[in-house]
C-alpha cells in the first residue's frame, strides 16, 4: 500500500469518507509497480470545483512521482468526487502497466525450431 498520499482541496473541503476512500483507491496500485520502485512513491492529489455553480463539477489530478525521477499524472472532470476517483485510478493503472513494460527487460525470443535443433 503507498503510505505517503497527499489529499488537498482548491474550493473543496476535503471530507473524512471521501480521504479514506481514494486513500484505499489510489494505495492499491503498487501493487502494478515493479518491485524496485515500490519504495518512497509520493502521490499528490488535488480537488477542486469548477463551473458555473460550486459543487457543478470537480477537477480531480492525480501525480504519481516514482523513484528515478518519473512523473506519472492522470486527470479527470467529473460530478461526484468518488466516480471522479475511479475513474482516475483506472487511467492510472494504465499508465503504470506502460511504464512496468518500459522498466523490465525484453526477454529473447525463440522459436520452436529453434529449441528442438540440437546444438554440438
Amino acid at each position: 500500500m503507498i503510505e505517503k498520499i497527499e489529499i488537498t482541496g482548491s474550493d473543496y473541503k476535503i471530507e473524512e469518507a471521501f480521504r479514506k476512500y481514494s486513500e484505499k483507491k489510489i494505495g492499491k496500485l503498487d501493487r502494478y509497480l515493479p518491485k524496485g520502485a515500490k519504495k518512497d512513491i509520493v502521490v499528490k492529489m488535488v480537488v477542486s470545483e469548477i463551473g458555473k455553480a460550486k459543487g457543478e463539477k470537480y477537477d480531480i489530478s492525480v501525480a504519481m512521482d516514482i523513484p528515478g525521477g518519473k512523473v506519472i499524472a492522470a486527470r479527470d472532470e467529473c460530478s461526484n468526487v468518488f466516480a471522479g476517483v475511479d475513474l482516475v485510478e483506472a487511467k492510472l493503472m494504465g499508465q503504470i502497466r506502460r511504464y512496468k513494460l518500459e522498466m523490465q527487460p525484453h526477454r529473447q525470443k525463440r522459436s520452436l525450431k529453434n529449441l528442438f535443433i540440437k546444438r554440438k
